[in-house]
């Protein structure tokens, strides 16, 4: 049961990004072009999933575990370090130059675009590249 919810929960999300715009690098970087021929539409996506976000988090707050019987584990950090910071930067800089972040460019990939595959593969690349360097933290 798990399973299929979450694939029906990712399916409609990776639907909203279509239908959003999200998935469309030229739209994100209409977005961010705040100098010039600046587009807000995906600052008024952003809003409503802010507002959906918010309403879940403030029901779910109020219980030890999911719909489904899954413990649910709520964010408990609220400091804000240098490691929230660089990781912002870097993210930030990611998703100006190729005008996609992690989850659109799963959908960018599923339509066989082929700059949506390098994309994964680099996001893959830093994840293990941060992995390796925690490791060695430790």
């Amino acid at each position: 049961m798990n399973l299929l919810t979450s694939a029906l929960a990712g399916l409609i999300f990776g639907l909203g990004l279509i239908v959003s715009g999200m998935s469309n690098p030229a739209k994100v970087h209409g977005f961010l072009d705040i100098t010039g021929n600046w587009d807000p539409s995906l600052a008024f996506v952003m809003l409503g999933g802010i507002a959906v976000a918010s309403i879940g988090f403030f029901f779910a707050r109020r219980r030890t575990q999911s719909w489904l019987g899954l413990p649910l584990q709520m964010p408990t950090a609220r400091d804000i370090d240098r490691r929230l910071v660089i990781g912002s930067v870097v993210f930030g800089i990611g998703w100006g130059l190729a005008g996609i972040c992690p989850g659109p460019a799963l959908v960018v990939v599923g339509t066989g675009i082929v700059e949506g595959g390098i994309f994964v593969l680099a996001m893959l690349a830093g994840m293990v590249v941060f992995e390796l360097i925690e490791q060695r933290k430790q």
